[in-house]
């Protein structure tokens, strides 16, 4: 059994039910997005026309959770650890979807950034810690009822390690690629004071700047500004472990 089964094993077992950031290090994780098939092809546009923040990796068949191409016999309704659960535009956080699996439902695996939090660690930039999901004010381009503001993932690293960031993280950019902007948050209208995830944000630590990177959440973005009726998500921080390995899914 490989690291990234395991790491899907644990997870529908419940044995493992926190974030996945650092687990299986070196396998690709995606972000899950499900839509009903009357949306999919509207949300498959709004993806292609937002590559960097929602970088398509699969789409399954509608009805089906298991995704053939990056993980064969894994279940999306039970292997991630939390789940968003948008209904008529408000959303909530559930552990397990089997009960709420549509067979109208199309889902679609984008790439995530903490893919390539091995090769960052390699190269000497940390990632246990200063990492944010906020909302911004970048504007993404619309495709029918989806639109709204590109969410982001905030670092704070030293600007040695923004070098090394970026060099590293354009190697990937089926996995969000290099950062899409670097220093003042309020450049960017970026939400310091209502994080999606990470925490409260303190003042910036004197030596370090902040670095963003396009987000997997944006869809979750755009689907609560168009109100949409039905859609499951992966919770930030909580993605899929596919059987991808990182180091062979980028350019060299």
């Amino acid at each position: 059994m490989t690291p990234a089964q395991r790491a899907r094993l644990d997870i529908r077992e419940k044995r493992h039910t926190g974030s996945t950031r650092g687990l299986a290090p070196g396998y690709v994780q995606c972000n899950l997005a499900a839509v009903p098939q009357a949306l999919a092809f509207e949300f498959l546009l709004y993806c292609q026309r937002n590559s960097r923040a929602c970088p398509v990796l699969e789409v399954c068949d509608p009805g089906s959770a298991e995704p053939r191409q990056l993980a064969p016999g894994a279940d999306l309704r039970t292997d991630l650890p939390k789940y968003s659960v948008y209904e008529n535009g408000r959303g909530r956080e559930v552990t397990d979807v089997r009960a709420l699996w549509r067979k109208d439902l199309v889902a679609f695996l984008i790439g995530s950034g903490i893919t390539f939090d091995a090769a960052l660690e390699r190269a000497g930039v940390p990632t246990d810690r200063y990492r944010w999901v906020l909302n911004s004010k970048l504007p993404t381009v619309p495709a029918g009822r989806f639109r709204g503001a590109m969410v982001v993932t905030m670092r704070w690293l030293t600007p040695g390690q923004a070098i090394a960031a970026t060099q590293v993280s354009s190697r990937f950019p089926h996995n969000h690629g290099a950062p899409i902007h670097i220093g003042d948050p309020a450049a960017i209208g970026a939400d310091l004071e209502r994080p999606l995830f990470g925490g409260a944000v303190p003042a910036v630590p004197a030596g370090m700047v902040p670095v963003f990177w396009a987000c997997g959440v944006t869809p979750q973005a755009a689907a609560l500004a168009a109100g949409v009726d039905f859609m499951i998500a992966h919770a930030p921080a909580h993605g899929f472990v596919t059987d991808l390995e990182a180091d062979k899914f980028c350019t060299p």
